[in-house]
């Protein structure tokens, strides 16, 4: 097995990233370091994966960028950040949104006791146009007509994919140069999971809007993203892209299901192949 260094590969250089991390770390409550050095790059129109298993440090990685640490008592205490070339570790996250960020958190977090159009109204920059409030209102509902057809319902009525297209529309009303979403995955049904991400890729291609996906839906991350990022316990151990990590045998074995043969009786092979996450 080759070492870990030898399997970080470099996103492709195409001119100054979007959103760059360098070796960035988070303590929680000044005592736990939950990311430990995290370095990574986006660029304009890409879509990455951040993939790993629960605790990898995906989540946090997410709001060190979109400042939504300070809530759960995390801080960025060494690295860089960098969005569009410019430092945003010193602003709020309002800034951050209004710089063309945006964070879908986990589980979904929209208005329920407001309708999806009230949900959409609610992130619209109160300095837009009412005429380019209802452009972009129409583009969100294009892409989920869904929406559309329940827009006076409340929003906690809707089913689960609805909000998670209703969480998605509302970033898109912030008219974002990159979107970063925390498991849209997750408690859907593998049909609506691919309904969903077709869509956000659509938005990609289309909108060129920058995505980056956290997911522990290995399989269903690999197959949208062009590139892919690998943390186990706050580490990068791995990136490649998307094709390449899909064909790893060490992703395939423990993030893709395998092939159900494994030996668990040849201990010392099988704590070898998994030496790389340690």
């Amino acid at each position: 097995m080759q070492n870990t260094a030898s399997q970080i590969a470099p996103v492709a250089d195409t001119g100054q990233p979007l959103l760059e991390l360098a070796n960035v770390e988070v303590i929680y409550d000044r005592v736990f370091l939950a990311i430990k050095g995290v370095s990574l790059k986006i660029h304009r129109g890409q879509m990455i994966a951040l993939l790993g298993s629960n605790g990898a440090g995906k989540s946090t990685t997410l709001k060190s960028i979109s400042g939504l640490l300070a809530p759960e008592r995390g801080l960025v205490t060494r690295g860089a950040l960098t969005f569009q070339g410019k430092d945003i570790l010193p602003l709020s996250p309002p800034k951050r949104v209004a710089s063309g960020l945006v964070h879908v958190l986990e589980g979904r977090r929209i208005f329920e006791h407001l309708s999806p159009e009230d949900n959409l109204l609610a992130a619209y920059a109160t300095r837009g146009s009412r005429q380019r409030y209802q452009e972009i209102k129409e583009q969100v509902f294009n892409y989920f007509p869904r929406l559309k057809e329940r827009a006076r319902s409340k929003a906690g009525y809707l089913s689960g994919g609805e909000q998670q297209m209703l969480a998605i529309g509302r970033a898109l009303m912030t008219e974002p140069e990159l979107i970063m979403l925390d498991e849209p995955s997750l408690g859907l049904s593998p049909l609506l999971v691919q309904e969903i991400f077709e869509i956000i890729r659509e938005i990609n291609k289309e909108q060129g809007v920058s995505v980056l996906l956290v997911e522990q839906n290995a399989a269903a991350a690999l197959a949208v993203v062009d590139y892919a990022y690998l943390l186990e316990n706050g580490h990068v151990v791995m990136s490649a892209d998307a094709a390449v990590m899909r064909e790893n045998p060490d992703v395939q074995e423990f993030y893709l299901g395998g092939s159900g043969k494994v030996d668990y009786l040849n201990v010392k092979h099988y704590r070898r192949r998994k030496r790389w996450l340690a």
